[in-house]
């Protein structure tokens, strides 16, 4: 069910604004679909952030998009890092966004926008490096069961 809610063509829209956004910072942002969270989903997310390693980032400015798509939730985690210099309700706001286009049935979109926002932010606070700066994680989308 996770890998079947986008289509081909939404994965690459998808993995597409990720590397649209970092390209101008030397944040990571990564996405993770699964289809239950049987537990607190900001818990399920801080664990798929540490398996991904995405705390191994050098300034600590990973940004984590989780959907548990089966039971409908969805979280969005920052690291240390980029939490320290953003608004508290930074994510949350961008959360609401996402969840008004999910509501409407645009996941892409809703996906889509989130990652641009934490582009900007992250954009902001951790510009890119130029040379010096090296994609830390992948851009593909992962996929849980």
């Amino acid at each position: 069910m996770a890998e079947k809610l986008f289509t081909s063509a939404e994965k690459d829209q998808i993995v597409n604004a990720i590397k649209s956004a970092e390209v101008t910072t030397s944040g990571e942002i990564q996405v993770h679909i699964e289809n239950q969270c049987k537990i607190d989903v900001l818990d399920r997310a801080a664990e798929v952030f540490e398996t991904l390693k995405m705390y191994q980032t050098k300034d600590r400015n990973g940004v984590l998009f989780y959907l548990a798509v089966g039971d409908k939730k969805f979280a969005i985690l920052g690291d240390a890092g980029i939490n320290q210099v953003v608004p508290d309700d930074f994510w949350e706001n961008i959360k609401n966004h996402m969840a008004s286009l999910f509501r409407e049935g645009k996941f892409t979109q809703g996906l889509i926008d989130g990652i641009h926002q934490a582009g900007e932010a992250l954009s902001t606070h951790f510009p890119y490096q130029g040379e010096a700066d090296e994609n830390e994680l992948p851009d593909e989308i992962s996929f849980g069961s």
